[in-house]
């Protein structure tokens, strides 16, 4: 019984690192309705929570690093749609980003795609999907869909807008 257990574990443990932030192919373009000016400026990432997951589950976030090296990161976006985020230990990745007013229930997905030297935002179909949970204009929360199983579990990032 506790060798079934443990496989059972060891294999939802193991779908949830490979499905986490997965790349999302083709990102729909950006809707209008909503104003994306909320979403502009420089963001710090105060706080990473867990909904439905075990910290520590998730072993690498938008096919870069271990969740916790995002906190304290530093986003900014601006209004033209470019952006970079800036890790604490210093790596940098340039990003194209928009807003989706398409989401589940009506609600906003903030999506972004990674840009590396010589690459147009137009050419690059991959990237990644947030649902946000609410944005004022001074605090953010957006939660990253994670599949485990028939189940959706979230990573959840928190901001605090500094500009």
């Amino acid at each position: 019984m506790k060798h079934i257990f443990r496989s059972v574990t060891s294999i939802i443990i193991l779908v949830a690192i490979l499905s986490a932030c997965k790349t999302v192919k083709n990102l729909p373009a950006a809707a209008t309705g909503k104003s994306r000016a909320v979403f502009v400026g420089t963001w710090t990432l105060s706080g990473i929570s867990y909904d439905g997951l075990v910290p520590g589950t998730v072993q690498n976030v938008f096919d870069q690093a271990p969740p916790n090296d995002f906190k304290g990161s530093t986003w900014k976006l601006y209004n033209s749609g470019d952006g970079v985020y800036t890790l604490a230990n210093g790596t940098s990745q340039n990003i194209f980003w928009s807003v989706n007013n398409n989401g589940p229930n009506g609600g906003q997905i903030f999506q972004f795609k990674k840009l590396y030297q010589g690459d147009k935002a137009k050419n690059v179909t991959e990237g990644y999907q947030l649902l946000v949970n609410y944005n004022d204009g001074k605090t953010m929360a957006v939660k990253s869909p994670i599949g485990l199983g028939n189940q959706t579990a979230y990573i959840i990032f928190s901001f605090t807008k500094n500009q």
